[in-house]
This record gives structure tokens, C-alpha cells and sequence, in this order.
């Protein structure tokens, strides 16, 4: 059951008809001295919540009032910063001023998700999303998903199309067209590794971070496709009752969160495949680890060396979960967890690697992490030449 902040910042999201989902990084409070703390906001997206576009050369502020958690009200700004210094230009959208006592954006909000919720363009109603089960919820409601950074929801628009020439978008038109019944999670992901390997030049030669990334938003726009297909007549239909319609809402919101869950190790899968790097999924042993490096063989063999097996934790978000990784596969006394979530807090960064758990975060997002001495944060690329050096 979601909580009441999540029950609302869904609620309210659909009734205005927009949002934008962050999960709150180390830039945003100020962790990685950048800059002033402050939400960072996407560019893309500028039109739902400020009264002018982003242009270079100059910088534009807005007042807006916000109320945060359904109760505590702030008087806020947001600013365009289209200039700066010479040797650090900058072009970027910040929402900030909230007061000293403001106790929504320190350390401890790190990971946590912020839905923004703009009524127009000076009044904003803002909820803290702290709980795993509540983001998923939350994003699975509004048909949107995080992936690295931020996501859209807004009704008076089309879904964002992504960075894919036009032929990726035809085979996943002509994918959708096809289906009749909701394919397997598997299915989805072989399907958006096809297409970015038949239309992007070189795809297989790319940066396996980069390659993490792409993937992962190529299905879900995949599965918005097959969704809306499938789906649309299913949810205009006049229901027979309350209880109709939320069976229907409910089974739409667990198929999402299914298929979320395992996207993300279908395609970490596929990156140790093309390494070469031997692996079993989810194998039948203690703790049920995500993925196993050499095997489940391997490791009931207590006569192969316990530090060329690898448990490797695979989550989307894991402020919440990485603890789980420690119960897993024991004989593997240093575990490693993948994840594409926008930063955590510096004490949690340092909890994990107190208990022997290392982050492998693609590279592009580790700018979104604060620097904890003696804690080192690995890439996938660099996790991938950890494991080969090792098996060698």
C-alpha cells in the first residue's frame, strides 16, 4: 500500500496533468561543490515550470511558491543560468531559495525521489518519495520511469522521443503493431538490443556504461509503445464498477513494475555475454543473489578459490536495498552492486563499503555522487577489466 505522500503526489500529478520525477542527487545539496545547493531541473521540460525558454548569454529568475509534503510552504525561485564565468559557462535551470530550516535537501535526501508538481508557473506542490516500494509505485502510476536522472510526465504531450535516428524508431513501431498479447520481460529487451544493434553504427563497440544506458531507455520506450497498443481500449472501456477499475489500474501498474525490475539485468546480462565473462542468473542459493560470476558450479566447489566468484547485486535504486546484497551468496565476502540510481548520501556510500560492498554506477552519472574519501566508485567498463583481470 503506498504511503500518503506517494497516494497524494500520484493523485495530484493526474490532476494537473504533470510532473517531474528527480531523484535528488549530491549536486542538488550542495555535496560535490558545484555550486549553491538547489534542484537541478530538466531543460527539456523548461515550458512546465518557467516563463522563459533557455537562452544563452543570459540569466532569468521567476518567484514561485511551493508546498512541500502537503503542508510546509517555501517562497522559491527559479533561475535560468545561461551565462557565467568564461572558464565555467553555464546552462543549466536551478530551483532554489527554500529558507534555512528548509528539511528537504540535505545528505540524508540523497536517493530519495522529488515528484514537482507545477500548477502553473509560479505555484508548485512538491512531495519526498523515500521508500523504494513508493518510487516504484509512484512511477508505475504515472507510466513514467526515472532512468539515471529524471522523467516527464505530461499529458498535453507525446512521450519524449529519444536520441534514436528514425530507424529505431520504425522497428519499434513495426515490433508493436505485431504484438497481440504483452510479451515477457526478456522479449522487451531482446528486442531493444536488436534494434539499437541493427540501426546505431558500431553499437556493439561502444562503452558498455553507455551502451547500459541506452538500452535500458530504449525498452521502456519500447514498452510505452506496445502499452498504449494493447492498453488503450482496455482502459477507455466503461468499467463495470469501482472494483472493475481498480483491477484493471492494478494489473497495469504490476506489469510496469515487473517489467522494471528485470530490464536491468536482462541487459547487464547481455554486457558480460559479449565480454565473455561466464555468469549464472539468479541462482538457488542462500540469500538469492541477482547475478553470480563464474556460477552456482563454481561456487558449491569449495575447492575454487572463493576470490574469482563475483555476487554481483543488480538494482535500479538501491538507497534502500543495498543492505540485502550483504545477505547474499556468503561465500563471496566482497559484493558488488550495479545500480543507475542518481547518487546516495556520503554516509551511505561509506556504510556499504564498511559491510564489502562496492558501486558500480555507469560513468555518466558519477558526477552525481559525492567524494567520500577511501571509497572508490566503479564504472561498469571498469568492473567488467576487474572481473577478466581476475578470471585470467
Amino acid at each position: 500500500m503506498q504511503s500518503p505522500f506517494a497516494e497524494k503526489a500520484v493523485l495530484e500529478a493526474q490532476q494537473y496533468g504533470r510532473a517531474i520525477l528527480k531523484f535528488i542527487s549530491a549536486n542538488d545539496c550542495g555535496l560535490t561543490g558545484s555550486n549553491q545547493a538547489g534542484f537541478y531541473l530538466p531543460k527539456s521540460a523548461w515550458n512546465l515550470y518557467a516563463p522563459f525558454p533557455p537562452i544563452q548569454g543570459r540569466n532569468d529568475k521567476s518567484k514561485v511558491r511551493i508546498v512541500w509534503q502537503g503542508e510546509y510552504p517555501t517562497d522559491s525561485v527559479v533561475t535560468w543560468y545561461g551565462k557565467g564565468k568564461k572558464e565555467r559557462p553555464r546552462s543549466e535551470y536551478r530551483l532554489t531559495s527554500f529558507g534555512r530550516k528548509f528539511p528537504y535537501l540535505n545528505e540524508d535526501m540523497v536517493g530519495d525521489m522529488m515528484v514537482l508538481i507545477p500548477k502553473d508557473h509560479h505555484n508548485f506542490l512538491a512531495y519526498i518519495i523515500d521508500l523504494p516500494e513508493d518510487i516504484d509505485d509512484v512511477q508505475a502510476a504515472l507510466g513514467v520511469e526515472a532512468i539515471g536522472t529524471w522523467a516527464i510526465y505530461d499529458l498535453q504531450r507525446e512521450p519524449p522521443e529519444l536520441s534514436e535516428d528514425d530507424c529505431i524508431d520504425q522497428q519499434f513501431r513495426k515490433f508493436a503493431e505485431s504484438v497481440r498479447q504483452f510479451p515477457t520481460g526478456r522479449v522487451f529487451s531482446e528486442k531493444a538490443k536488436e534494434a539499437l544493434i541493427r540501426c546505431i553504427t558500431d553499437f556493439d563497440g561502444r562503452a558498455a556504461d553507455d551502451r547500459l544506458m541506452e538500452l535500458m531507455r530504449a525498452e521502456y520506450r519500447l514498452f510505452q509503445l506496445v502499452e498504449r497498443q494493447l492498453c488503450t481500449k482496455q482502459v477507455c472501456r466503461l468499467f463495470k464498477d469501482i472494483d472493475d477499475f481498480l483491477k484493471t489500474a492494478s494489473a497495469i501498474m504490476n506489469r510496469r513494475k515487473s517489467r522494471a525490475g528485470r530490464s536491468m539485468e536482462n541487459h547487464v546480462a547481455y554486457l558480460l555475454r559479449d565480454a565473455g565473462i561466464p555468469f549464472d542468473v539468479r541462482p538457488s542459493l542462500p540469500g538469492e543473489p541477482d547475478i553470480l560470476i563464474l556460477g552456482r558450479t563454481q561456487y558449491e566447489d569449495l575447492r575454487f578459490p572463493a576470490q574469482k566468484l563475483f555476487m554481483v547485486g543488480v538494482k535500479t535504486t538501491c538507497k534502500d536495498r543495498w543492505w540485502k546484497v550483504t545477505q547474499e551468496a556468503p561465500r563471496v565476502a566482497h559484493k558488488h552492486l550495479l545500480t543507475i540510481q542518481e547518487g546516495v548520501s556520503a554516509s551511505q556510500m561509506t556504510q556499504m563499503h564498511e559491510h564489502g560492498v562496492s558501486l558500480v554506477v555507469p560513468k555518466k552519472l558519477h558526477s552525481r555522487y559525492p567524494r567520500v574519501r577511501g571509497v572508490h566508485l566503479l564504472d561498469v567498463e571498469g568492473f567488467i577489466r576487474t572481473v577478466k583481470r581476475k578470471l585470467a
